[in-house]
């Protein structure tokens, strides 16, 4: 076939851009226009080619191979295709597992096949060198393509360079067209932006049975009176009450020909909330148990509508996809007159639909693990995406408490 194929390993790539603009291989160092870097792939691929472009294929590695908003990107742009190895993390450093096996086995298949005529691999790891020779000789010519190296060496193995039937460097000056060097801040990690949304969610005061609770839980503890003489004629101690049930007392309520314990009258539940872990009644204010969950006002048809957009507009940026849930939220609720009673509730959403929306965070990967710990920064912009479409549709802006 006389078209050409584009094989991408995009640690590599990204890696070697931010250590030429950057001056280090961290990606979160740099920012990148991944249309204009798949636009400017596709013409570069035609013209030293000289034929038409079939497909790119994009490799990159994610944590427990859970696509992330840049993959979910690109995965819907036409003519590509974002194959995901694994992303782990040792030594403190991450690390990409099965690209390298995955991009060597595209290559053969694709050449075994005849499926194009040119391949380009922009790679540099050497351990694609016999998946390079096998293509060669199924007749296909090999173009690889490097990234300007920083120091002005090769950032390739020279076994693939001298294996490849062409090769080009890709500038500073073709880089930069698609990829930005962020300000530096003395991190490696930039600073998010401050939303005073997000503001208003950390600085909301705890409600008044978490205020109680931390009081009880710092009280010094009172003797608990002895409950009699036991058999042996041994005093036994009345154990203390438990304030939060642990997962055995509420097994326990489930278990098969038991009686249903009731819990104590003081028992409360734990949750993690906008403001850590707090404490929560047990039972909800009836205006907030009554507020239907997205699920409820969604029919079969709109679920379906929904998907299609998650998959082909929703770029996954947490502020974001609090914005898209509430939006449906709102113009599929009945009755409109739920919103003000919502909004009284501001900054704490009703329980039911915060593990909703959070649930629905999750498609995107935005509660994955990171460095063996959940995002909490992601939950903040998650919440405070869903309270400013609130606002928007109610009109009642939602300011940072004590502004």
């Amino acid at each position: 076939m006389d078209r050409c194929i584009v094989l991408v390993d995009a640690g590599y790539l990204l890696g070697a851009a931010a250590s030429l603009l950057a001056g280090e291989p961290s990606r979160s160092r740099i920012t990148v226009d991944h249309t204009a870097l798949i636009q400017g792939l596709r013409e570069r691929a035609e013209s030293d080619t000289q034929q038409p472009l079939l497909r790119i294929y994009w490799f990159d590695g994610a944590p427990d191979r859970v696509p992330q908003p840049e993959h979910r990107r690109l995965r819907v742009m036409p003519r590509v295709t974002v194959r995901l190895g694994a992303l782990t993390r040792s030594d403190g450093r991450w690390a990409q597992k099965g690209v390298d096996a995955a991009m060597h086995a595209e290559l053969t298949e694709l050449a075994r096949n005849r499926a194009c005529s040119d391949v380009v691999l922009v790679t540099g790891d050497g351990d694609l060198l016999p998946g390079m020779m096998a293509a060669k000789e199924h007749g296909v010519a090999v173009h690889l393509w490097a990234v300007q190296a920083a120091d002005g060496d090769y950032n390739q193995s020279e076994d693939l360079v001298a294996e490849a039937d062409e090769r080009r460097v890709l500038d500073r000056t073709w880089i930069t067209k698609a990829v930005r060097a962020k300000e530096y801040t003395g991190v490696c990690a930039p600073q998010p932006v401050p939303r005073p949304e997000i503001a208003a969610i950390l600085s909301a005061p705890l409600p008044e049975s978490s205020l109680a609770a931390t009081a009880e839980r710092t009280a010094p503890p009172a003797p608990h009176p002895a409950a009699g003489p036991g058999q042996n004629g041994t005093e036994e101690r009345v154990p203390a009450p438990k304030g939060v049930p642990t997962p055995k007392d509420l097994a326990a309520l489930r278990a098969p020909g038991t009686q249903p314990a009731q819990p104590p009258a003081s028992a409360t539940l734990r949750w993690s909330s906008d403001k850590g872990w707090v404490d929560r009644p047990t039972a909800e204010p009836p205006e907030a148990a009554s507020m239907p969950t997205l699920a409820q006002l969604t029919t079969a048809e709109q679920r379906w509508a929904d998907r299609e957009e998650d998959i082909t507009t929703v770029g996954g940026d947490p502020y974001e996809v609090g914005q898209v849930f509430a939006r449906r939220w709102v113009e599929r609720l009945g009755d409109q007159g739920q919103l003000p009673k919502l909004s009284g509730m501001y900054p704490r959403i009703p329980h039911r639909v915060d593990g909703e929306l959070l649930r629905y965070a999750a498609r995107f990967g935005l509660l994955a693990h990171k460095d063996d710990q959940i995002d909490e920064r992601d939950r903040y912009a998650i919440r405070a995406g869903f309270w400013r479409e609130i606002g928007v549709r109610t009109g009642v802006e939602h300011t940072p408490v004590g502004d």
